[in-house]
């Protein structure tokens, strides 16, 4: 599967933006979808996992309660809604496809995107 991710770019601290990571070739609604992250000098961090059907979904701490993630499998899309944005959330974030449970862990991961750069101004 190819995943294009889309929709990165710069915002204040406390705004919003809306991330979405387009799949084309194999099933999409057949795997388990994840947001990682990587800040410049730092490793890549998991962020958010969505399950198959979209039933089970999964937030690291420190974007829990202001991201959102979803899917749309007639579309073969996954989304990130980033709200109250932080300068702190300040990285390129990968989509990436995997198991169909979803996981937290990139080893996992078969599949990923280029990324997309997100910058939070303070």
């Amino acid at each position: 599967v190819q995943l294009q991710a889309s929709g990165g770019g710069l915002a204040q601290a406390g705004g919003s933006l809306r991330l979405s990571c387009a799949a084309s070739g194999r099933a999409f609604s057949s795997y388990g979808m994840g947001w990682f992250r990587q800040a410049p000098g730092k490793e890549r961090e998991f962020v958010a996992v969505i399950s198959w059907s979209g039933g089970s979904t999964y937030y690291a701490d420190s974007v829990k309660g202001r991201f959102t993630i979803s899917r749309d499998n007639a579309k073969d899309t996954v989304f990130l809604q980033m709200n109250s944005l932080k300068p702190e959330d300040t990285a390129v974030y990968y989509c990436a496809a995997g198991p169909p449970s979803g996981s937290n862990w990139s080893n996992n991961y078969n599949y990923w995107g280029q990324g997309t750069l997100v910058t939070v101004s303070s």
